[in-house]
């Protein structure tokens, strides 16, 4: 208990000794979070920065790291793999590196399932989404933990922990404290509940931040629904049409914001509900379900990145239960990803795609033009233009036919969408085959949307530019 070792998984040789050691030792769990900054919007806004600075390379490696995890997972084949990431993950290159671990697993013999887990559901105190794998060996059945009655707020969180002023620090420094009285609610006595006989009335870690004269005027100003544009223009100093959410109060009575990393440097996201000061380093721990005997290394800022980079410890428990339960009580899965997925590829295959028949399109273009012109018109429209579109192979047979598609669009009631085909084929006239640059260009003046390029360059290969992979056709009720 308590080890840990300095390794880097991104070498060969160390992912095979890992892989052994757990093998040797029949270790019954791996789990893991392959880094989640090269999948997280936030994540990639910082890289594109240090690439166009010139201090990172424009493929980050910690992207590949799922492929050690997978490959700790193949040698040392534990009874359960659990993966937690932000949801990001799930959508990066057409959902490739979500799908590859799954049928990886599956080749293992593990049965998977792969949840967006709505973390508040299961007893932590804030909104945050996490992308949950977890595999069981032999195919077991997992069922996810069960959701908590109801949410757990911010007041119900941290409500018991002392006032303090911003920039307050007890005396005796990192092994200082403030004192305490008692728990309120259930889940202050659940934080409470190991906390040593010595320490029943002391809370430790409860430091933040100094706070400005001007910040202070302006957290006096603000409730849980003041944007920062709405503060008097003397106490910015930031742009607002930039920054419109740069101080944030977290509403006593409802989930906190996710709580990230950044709040390291930056505590202006989480301004205390009722004092007017960021968090301190136990309020923010505790909205991350850190009980009160957790202390943390290093100095605050150090305390605040490893709390904002942490699986919540109440999710993780949910997890584990979960997975004790059906590890003691096994049952075989019903199915597998695969063979749904080999069920819905073989009615794709004997359809007709009366809807979408363009999907089996032979050219980029066809599938543009029919995307713009068709996209959710009815099935009898569908069926009777589709043969003419089909006919319209490149750019140029459409213009060359032009007015044709005019009609059509006035005759069916879309007009404006025939004028933007018309206008699309005069755009990429002359630039057959359309390859995966010139959709992008496209896309950047804005003459397609970019789920209409994204969906030719995937139904219509042009030798390596789609590495084999299949179309996924998604949107976001699709995600929900």
């Amino acid at each position: 208990p308590g080890l840990t070792v300095d390794w880097d998984l991104s070498d060969d040789r160390v992912v095979g000794r890992v892989g052994e050691l757990l093998q040797r030792h029949r270790i019954d769990v791996l789990s893991g979070g392959p880094p989640c900054q090269p999948f997280s919007k936030a994540g990639r806004s910082g890289i594109r920065h240090y690439v166009r600075t010139g201090v990172r390379d424009a493929h980050d490696q910690r992207r590949d790291l799922w492929q050690s995890f997978l490959e700790v997972a193949r040698v040392a084949r534990p009874r359960a793999v659990i993966m937690e990431n932000v949801p990001d993950m799930a959508l990066d290159r057409e959902m490739f590196i979500l799908r590859t671990m799954v049928f990886e697993l599956e080749s293992m013999g593990y049965s998977v399932e792969v949840r967006v887990a709505e973390t508040w559901r299961f007893g932590v105190p804030q909104f945050r989404q996490r992308l949950v794998l977890v595999a069981l060996q032999d195919g077991l059945e997992f069922h996810w933990p069960a959701e908590v009655p109801r949410k757990t707020t911010v007041q119900n969180a941290i409500g018991d922990l002392p006032d303090v002023d911003g920039g307050w620090r007890p005396e005796g420094g990192a092994d200082g404290w403030a004192p305490y009285g008692m728990p309120m609610t259930e889940f202050q006595r659940e934080m409470r509940a190991s906390v040593p006989e010595q320490d029943a009335h002391r809370i430790y870690d409860h430091i933040t931040r100094p706070v400005r004269p001007d910040d202070l005027k302006a957290f006096e100003l603000l409730d849980s629904n003041t944007r920062y544009s709405d503060l008097p223009s003397e106490l910015k100093r930031y742009r607002d049409d930039i920054f419109d959410d740069k101080y944030k109060r977290l509403n006593a009575h409802d989930l906190s914001r996710t709580i990230t990393a950044h709040i390291a440097k930056d505590g202006y996201w989480y301004i205390h509900p009722t004092q007017n000061r960021t968090l301190t380093i136990r309020e923010a721990a505790r909205l991350q379900t850190f009980p009160d005997w957790f202390r943390f290394a290093g100095p605050p800022s150090a305390a605040f990145r490893q709390i904002g980079n942490a699986v919540p410890p109440v999710l993780g428990r949910a997890l584990g239960i979960a997975l004790l339960e059906c590890l003691r009580t096994p049952r075989l899965a019903a199915t597998s990803s695969e063979r749904v997925a080999s069920t819905l590829s073989g009615w794709f295959e004997s359809t007709e795609l009366r809807a979408t028949p363009w999907l089996r399109a032979n050219t980029r273009w066809q599938v543009v033009s029919a995307e713009l012109l068709l996209e959710k018109a009815t099935a009898e429209h569908v069926r009777r233009i589709w043969p003419v579109l089909l006919q319209m192979k490149t750019p140029a047979d459409t213009l060359s036919r032009a007015q044709d598609v005019l009609d059509i669009g006035r005759i069916i009631g879309r007009e404006e969408r025939a004028l933007r085909v018309v206008a699309a084929a005069e755009a990429l006239h002359g630039q057959e085959p359309l390859h995966d640059q010139v959709l992008a260009d496209a896309v950047a003046a804005k003459v397609l949307p970019e789920s209409v390029a994204a969906l030719a360059a995937l139904i219509v290969q042009i030798g390596e530019e789609g590495e084999g992979e299949e179309p996924v056709i998604i949107n976001k009720g699709v995600l929900r």
